[in-house]
């Protein structure tokens, strides 16, 4: 890494690309940066789990998503301190590499981020076949067979759009952001509508559903375990530091606004769903947010609302997919997992082992678990991951680098470490299905890395290890990047 570029902020040192490879094309201003944070953050988690949330804590669903606000907030700060310090892509695995040096957990790090890809997309296959079901008036019972096989054809289109590539425009992600962002604004102009009409129940807001056995905070805790499905998103800006003019700059700024607009926007769905529909009703099903635009406004075309769901759950899932597959490509190019999820399509230079590899994995986890454990476990593996990157600042603490950058007050790691770690414990009444799904998903992937172990140590095959480059693993997310910023569907 180079300490000889300057900072166009500060005018000090800042570390380039590194090693003297050219750096990326420095296309994203603030406003393109902020659209991005708050489009990666909005879609399945809200438009999917708002209802299943209501079941877990009743009609105040919207402490829940408020207290993950504030968990996501804390975490921000210390991927803000971290991102302008190391101000180039890798995001988790290479901040827990620079901290611990240790190669099996950087490894877990690295495949956890993945899984929390796979479980993401699974559950925004799950959401788009309700959604269909409900667009097309299908009559497909919910939880029933013809619902599992449209969420696995959809995961079956997306591996292939994966397959064929996508396009390189950040600026499409605008589009997709507006969308996404539309239908959220629709349910909060149609909540306060029928609130100004005398329609609903505010009474709702402060009524807790807390079963026999369990109290208020843990009520509470167990939702907002849910609930921080929806705040996550935030953390993959990181990995378009290369890629942002002046990131030293641009990242605290938008970072902080981007979190705080879809706070605000998550509490007045929340608010606006319980108030016109039961909280108990809300849970049933994969489309909470049309029963809301059903109660509110009836009127209203319900196909062109499920249409707007469909689209923002299938940019998570191609989102979230890409992501998934290029991790696992970009581990078996550093020579920890076996070189065949390595290969590459000649014509289309897309990773097609580890996509079908990634696909099947994903096919279990539809057929495994239901929308709420997807969810869940989504939540559990990023809140563990959070956990080490808040530890891990205050670790790195101890390295100097000579360009200007944020700090965050050493509280707030602190604090950020311990809600993380504790929503990520069974002390926060958390369904033990998410560890289960956590568990299958880390047992294949040790055991690919004991595989690749046995065969490298035994066999002689493969690539070996290479600890000393353990800290490019931006080198691969580079290529994520690009790929994640165009239109899905190109």
């Amino acid at each position: 890494m180079s300490d000889n570029d300057t900072s166009p902020m500060t005018g000090t040192a800042e570390p380039s690309a590194g090693d003297g490879k050219p750096e990326l094309h420095r296309a994203i201003g603030p406003g393109l940066l902020l659209l991005f944070i708050v489009g990666d953050i909005l879609g399945t988690g809200v438009y999917a789990l708002t209802g299943k949330v209501a079941k877990e804590v009743g009609g105040a669903v919207w402490l829940p998503f408020l207290c993950a606000f504030v968990v996501a907030m804390l975490t921000a700060f210390s991927y803000l301190e971290l991102v302008t310090k190391y101000p180039r892509a890798g995001g988790a695995a290479v901040y827990t590499h620079k901290a611990f040096g240790v190669h099996f957990l950087t490894f877990l790090v690295c495949f956890t981020v993945m899984c929390s890809g796979l479980t993401s997309a699974s559950s925004a296959a799950q959401a788009f076949a309700g959604n269909l079901n409900k667009a097309a008036h299908l009559g497909w019972q919910s939880g029933g067979t013809m619902l599992l096989i449209a969420a696995l054809g959809f995961m079956t289109l997306v591996a292939m759009i994966n397959l064929r590539g996508v396009g390189e425009s950040v600026k499409v992600n605008v589009v997709l952001t507006l969308v996404e962002l539309s239908g959220l604004l629709i349910i909060i102009a149609i909540g306060l509508w029928a609130i100004m009409q005398g329609k609903g129940d505010a009474a709702t807001l402060t009524q807790f559903n807390v079963k026999e056995g369990s109290n208020v905070f843990t009520a509470v805790a167990s939702a907002t375990a849910l609930a921080f499905f929806a705040m996550v998103g935030f953390e993959d800006s990181v990995n378009m530091a290369e890629e942002t003019k002046d990131p030293v700059k641009s990242f605290p700024k938008m970072m902080l606004i981007g979190l705080t607009v879809t706070g605000i926007i998550y509490v007045l769905v929340a608010i606006a769903s319980v108030t016109l529909v039961k909280p108990a009703e809300l849970g049933e099903g994969e489309t909470p947010l049309l029963k809301v635009v059903q109660a509110g406004a009836p009127a209203f075309p319900i196909a062109i609302f499920a249409v707007i769901t469909m689209f923002a759950v299938a940019n998570s899932a191609l989102i979230n997919m890409l992501m998934a597959s290029r991790l696992l490509y970009g581990m078996a190019h550093e020579g920890v997992l076996p070189v065949t999820l390595g290969k590459i399509l000649p014509n289309r230079r897309t990773p097609w082992v580890a996509i079908l590899f990634t696909t099947v994995l994903a096919f279990g986890l539809i057929w495994f678990a239901d929308l709420k454990a997807l969810g869940g476990t989504t939540s559990f593996l990023l809140l563990v991951v959070f956990t080490i990157t808040n530890i891990a600042v205050l670790v790195l603490r101890k390295d100097r680098v000579e360009h200007r950058h944020f700090t965050a007050p050493t509280v707030i790691p602190v604090i950020g470490a311990a809600l993380c770690a504790f929503l990520a414990s069974p002390l926060s009444k958390r369904d033990p299905k998410d560890y289960q799904v956590a568990a299958v998903l880390l047992v294949v992937g040790v055991a690919l890395w004991i595989l690749h172990w046995l065969s490298t140590r035994f066999i002689g095959t493969g690539r070996t290890n290479r600890p000393e480059r353990v800290e490019e693993l931006g080198a691969y997310h580079e290529d994520l990047n690009k790929q994640r910023e165009g239109h899905p569907w190109t």
